[in-house]
């Protein structure tokens, strides 16, 4: 019996995203949906990302980001830029 389980268990894995993976659709969704709520260009968004390290924001705080919605990680996001001194329409 625990041999079953532990090949389907393998097998489930195959299918599963690794956790770098996950932050980076992670990072892309937040990319859009930041584009999309504060009517900037895609490119303007990767630029005020890059320029006040919200990329590794957001990896460092996965482990919590992960259990919350994109809505409320983008208004930590929007906070955090806040914090450094950039506004964005929100």
């Amino acid at each position: 019996m625990a041999s079953i389980c532990a090949k389907r268990c393998k097998e489930s894995a195959r299918g599963v995203m690794s956790e770098k993976s996950e932050i980076i659709f992670m990072q892309v969704r937040l990319l859009r949906l930041a584009s999309k709520e504060w009517k900037i260009s895609l490119e303007n968004v990767i630029d005020i990302f890059k320029k006040n390290d919200v990329f590794n924001y957001i990896e460092i705080g996965y482990g919590i980001f992960h259990c919350e919605g994109d809505d409320v990680v983008l208004d930590e996001i929007r906070e955090f830029l806040e914090r450094k001194g950039v506004t964005v329409n929100a």
